[in-house]
């Protein structure tokens, strides 16, 4: 079965793609980097001695309370340095703060090259000239009120935390791609009034905005006017424990970055969206109305950068149409699309969310089969041409004896 057209990969605009878009969330974040980039020697020749083992731990020291780097000057966001603080070797977590911080600048530098960081710093300023100007409508949206934001059977779910639990609240209609109620009617409508409230403010201001990613035109990115707190809160605290679950075979256990922002469908606005696969390792993505007709998610399967544009298999078509309030969770990877919205305006809130530690160790992989459904069906194959030539060598073998 044929596609329904090349895949695209659908990313971030530039200025808040792949590390930029790290470096600016308050996530725990070690991003792709060489794993040679993973030693790092202290440039303090005075503290060299004292401290041993200059290799980043891969997982954080939960129990270790970092320093505050608010009063730091630099292009980079003070909770970075308070989120690579728990990566430290053992031997340095009790350093003082200035050792510390002079070990992380010199990793970073190094990590991140002077152009990108040249953007990651415009980007900065950009989001600072906005929330120093924008004023918002509904400030409590801005905090998370699980209580207010979320209905009753996935807070309950969450609170369980547990794969039976989850599995009482979802439906999975296609493997892999699970549907749930998650989002109060009060809170899509205080978002909508929110995002209505900011583009206006930005049509009155005549200031430039940019756009969710590369394939739509039309929305907002949430992080960029004072949503990024709160949305990375959501990852951690409530798509976390699901993708840990759920998608741990693609970072789902280690996501630690994320891409916020919503998306409009209908006249005058995007129609449809083309078929692609997702910039992120994980997808949550929630209907948040408002009156439409059409705009029907479709998938055909997860694949890896090789088999991106190999065929669908008919037990991996699906066909989803979007309710408000319903979230659907998926792996970035697997292949989808939007239906037209013939009809009325439908506006969605996503939430990109990244494990670097995925996207360092895929690089030195080869067998993307725990996954990626044409590397099973590869797989398969071979197993199966080995078990026939098996078949054959052992019946050549008995027949020769006789």
């Amino acid at each position: 079965m044929s596609l329904d057209g090349a895949v695209d990969r659908r990313e971030d605009t530039p200025a808040g793609n792949g590390l930029a878009a790290s470096i600016l969330a308050p996530a725990p974040v070690l991003a792709p980097a060489p794993l040679s980039a993973l030693r790092a020697p202290v440039p303090l020749s005075a503290l060299r001695a004292p401290y041993g083992d200059r290799r980043l731990r891969l997982n954080p020291n939960k129990v270790h309370k970092p320093d505050t780097y608010e009063d730091v000057q630099s292009e980079f966001d003070p909770s970075i340095y308070s989120s690579l603080e728990r990566h430290l070797p053992p031997s340095m977590l009790e350093a003082p703060r200035d050792a510390k911080l002079e070990f992380m600048r010199e990793i970073l530098a190094r990590y991140l090259p002077e152009g990108d960081r040249a953007r990651v710093k415009r980007h900065k300023e950009y989001r600072q000239r906005i929330m120093s100007a924008y004023q918002p409508l509904h400030k409590e949206l801005y905090n998370m009120h699980p209580l207010s934001f979320f209905v009753p059977s996935f807070i309950g779910a969450i609170r369980e935390n547990t794969e039976e639990g989850f599995r009482k609240i979802i439906s999975e209609p296609s493997p892999g791609v699970y549907s749930f109620a998650m989002l109060q009617p009060s809170f899509c409508e205080l978002l909508l009034s929110e995002v209505q409230n900011f583009e206006k403010w930005v049509a009155a201001a005549k200031f430039k905005t940019m756009r969710p990613n590369t394939m739509n035109k039309y929305g907002a990115v949430l992080d960029d006017f004072g949503f990024e707190a709160m949305l990375n809160k959501l990852m951690e605290e409530f798509i976390c424990p699901m993708s840990r679950v759920f998608f741990s075979e693609v970072g789902g256990s280690t996501l630690d970055s994320h891409h916020g922002f919503v998306v409009e469908y209908g006249k005058d606005k995007d129609v449809k969206l083309d078929f692609h696969v997702d910039d992120s390792e994980v997808t949550l993505n929630v209907c948040l109305g408002k009156q439409f007709s059409g705009g029907e998610l479709f998938f055909r399967g997860v694949r890896c950068d090789q088999h991106v544009n190999s065929e669908t298999q008919p037990e991996e078509i699906l066909e989803y149409s979007h309710v408000p309030g319903q979230a659907i969770l998926h792996r970035g990877r697997h292949r989808h699309g939007a239906r037209p919205t013939t009809s009325g305006y439908r506006i969605n809130l996503l939430l990109w969310c990244r494990s670097s530690v995925f996207r360092e160790m895929k690089k030195y992989q080869q067998d993307f089969s725990s996954w990626c459904g044409e590397c099973q069906r590869e797989k398969r194959i071979r197993q199966r041409q080995s078990l026939d030539a098996t078949k054959s060598a052992f019946l050549r073998t008995t027949g020769s004896m006789s």
